[in-house]
């Protein structure tokens, strides 16, 4: 008896899956045109509990909920990042459903691109440090596929995950270029593993032995947030570097200590605006490039 009022609760709403931008468009656009609020929830698929965090938010903040599964190569300066980038589409289809997605759009790299996307964003400095310094043309990449998903599906609110902090300023950036006005782009915060692993579709490539030893970058950061009381930004940022490679499978790529608005590094603890820095990190682990970031709240 309880067993059956148990499974009441699983979402039994049948999930449209769409492949073409003409009718991605249609739907949104009749959603839009009946006075519904779309929201959008751009994804590489490869889902993980923090992408349904975000479809969580967006089911409870709209009447219908879009979510795009793209592995989009303009965003990739990495060609063997590329081609290794983990691709569930039928899992990731199972997980939507039960997440009560209305439409996933899944469609190919032609219908995407049917030509070379050569748009060049003037992205300013929020772009130009960090991802944007390591990984060249990455973000204009990030600003092409999501500039083309915002104009297919117009949505009311679009979300993305904290784990991604610099992208989020990007977008925001890319946003206004485009004359996204309307759009509210709402910023969750980072899931992790009990452990305190940050969830990413790229932990599937840690062996047994990686994936233990890969929860001291957040245990890393979280313990300095206490060093700031007593330590300069740059002694933090050098004592957070030096014990991440104290593992010999860990090398740290960058640990930057900035303004979140201005993704600027801050030299000093009182240039952080109102009180708030953000450390952002990326760790390779063996082969497997891990991003983090931390908040230093200094009132």
């Amino acid at each position: 008896m309880f067993i059956t009022f148990a499974v009441v609760f699983i979402n039994t709403s049948k999930m449209e899956i769409v492949r073409t931008v003409s009718n991605i468009k249609e739907l949104c656009a009749q959603a839009r045109n009946e006075g519904k609020t779309v929201g959008l929830v751009p994804t590489m698929g490869a889902l993980h509990a923090g992408h349904i965090s975000l479809i969580d938010r967006a089911r409870k903040e709209n009447d219908i909920v879009v979510v795009s599964v793209f592995v989009n190569p303009t965003q990739f300066n990495n060609p063997e990042d590329l081609r290794t980038y983990p691709r569930t589409e039928e899992a990731d289809c199972e997980k939507l459903q039960a997440a009560g997605v209305d439409f996933a759009f899944i469609p190919t790299v032609e219908e995407i691109y049917p030509e070379e996307d050569t748009r060049v964003f003037d992205l300013g400095q929020v772009a130009e440090v960090m991802e944007g310094a390591m990984r060249p043309g990455h973000f204009n990449g990030v600003a092409q596929i999501v500039s083309r998903l915002f104009a297919m599906t117009n949505p009311t609110r679009a979300y993305f995950g904290e784990k991604d902090f610099q992208q989020i300023a990007v977008i925001r950036r890319m946003a206004q270029l485009e004359g996204f006005n309307d759009l509210d782009i709402v910023a969750c915060p980072i899931k992790r593993e009990p452990d305190g692993l940050a969830l990413s579709s790229r932990n599937v490539r840690l062996t047994a032995h990686q994936r233990e030893v890969a929860p001291a970058i957040h245990a890393t950061l979280a313990s300095s947030v206490n060093d700031a009381a007593s330590m300069t930004v740059a002694q933090v940022t050098q004592s957070v570097i030096d014990k991440i490679n104290a593992y010999e499978e860990m090398e740290v790529e960058y640990y930057q200590i900035v303004n979140p608005i201005t993704m600027q590094p801050i030299a000093e603890w009182s240039e952080a605006p109102d009180g708030i820095a953000v450390g952002c990190i990326t760790v390779y682990l063996g082969d497997v490039r891990l991003i983090d970031n931390i908040k230093y709240n200094l009132k």
